[in-house]
């Protein structure tokens, strides 16, 4: 594992950004704009609930690094569980760690799952690489297709394995963008696709907690049949309230998070 933390999120980056061109537009335009660097309020990580993959042994890599749990998060329709994890460096970004309920899907998704996730020698879940090494399995685009229909999630998971979902813009660190709404309004008017669902602002001032994101990239993907072009990974934004003590909150809205994650939904 990891004993830097720079040192992992560089690598996370790195591999994000070779699969998510519009992250790398996107922060050069947002650098151009600013003259500073961008600050990461979080990255987000996906993965099944099963041994030797479950949302634990990934939180590992940062616990390792000085990471505690902060809240816990469940999302009945699309049958996860996750768990932000914080530094006690308050710059330091969040980690959003989300898992499928494998078990509450139906028989023909679990047994996919299983076999893929068999494929998974467990040394390789600790190596240093893990967090962004990618898919682990043979896949072909028909068990994809399968997947998809039963859970978008767990299609993008087998075809994309193991790497940050997305990264996140910190709008509190940036100087000349002050809301969600300037935000998105300068992703549409650079041509990028905004995440409407649930609208394009997620939360609220209340909820001391407003996020806003871009629809995933489509790239091409080899599948062990055929090469495909399927949605990647995104950019997300967030803007945190102060809380009752004064300190931006360190949290997540679980309702936010939920259409959030439609972001790299096949269509929309």
């Amino acid at each position: 594992m990891h004993t830097d933390r720079e040192s992992l999120f560089h690598h996370l980056w790195e591999d994000y950004r070779r699969v998510t061109p519009s992250a790398e537009g996107l922060h050069r335009i947002l650098g151009a704009e600013e003259g500073q660097g961008i600050v990461n309020d979080h990255i987000a990580l996906r993965t099944f609930n099963l041994a030797p993959v479950g949302l634990d042994a990934l939180a590992e890599h940062f616990t390792s690094l000085g990471y505690y749990a902060g809240g816990e998060y469940r999302f009945g329709a699309k049958k996860l569980y996750a768990r932000h994890y914080e530094h006690p460096d308050p710059l330091a970004p969040k980690v959003f760690i989300s898992e499928l309920l494998t078990e509450q899907y139906s028989p023909d998704l679990q047994a996919v799952v299983r076999n893929l996730v068999a494929q998974v020698s467990p040394a390789s879940v600790s190596a240093d690489n893990f967090l962004y090494s990618g898919r682990h399995w043979d896949l072909d685009y028909a068990t994809y297709q399968t997947l998809l229909q039963e859970s978008e999630y767990a299609g993008w998971l087998a075809a994309w394995g193991f790497r940050a979902n997305h990264f996140t813009v910190s709008i509190n660190q940036l100087g000349q963008f002050h809301s969600v709404s300037g935000i998105n309004q300068l992703l549409k008017d650079k041509g990028y696709r905004v995440n409407s669902s649930g609208g394009e602002i997620k939360g609220s001032p209340a909820e001391l907690l407003e996020q806003s994101s871009t629809m995933a990239d489509r790239i091409p993907v080899q599948f062990s049949d055929r090469t495909a072009t399927i949605p990647s990974c995104f950019y997300e934004f967030a803007l945190r309230y102060p809380d009752a003590s004064g300190q931006l909150y360190p949290g997540f809205v679980a309702a936010s998070a939920d259409k959030i994650f439609e972001s790299t939904n096949t269509t929309g």
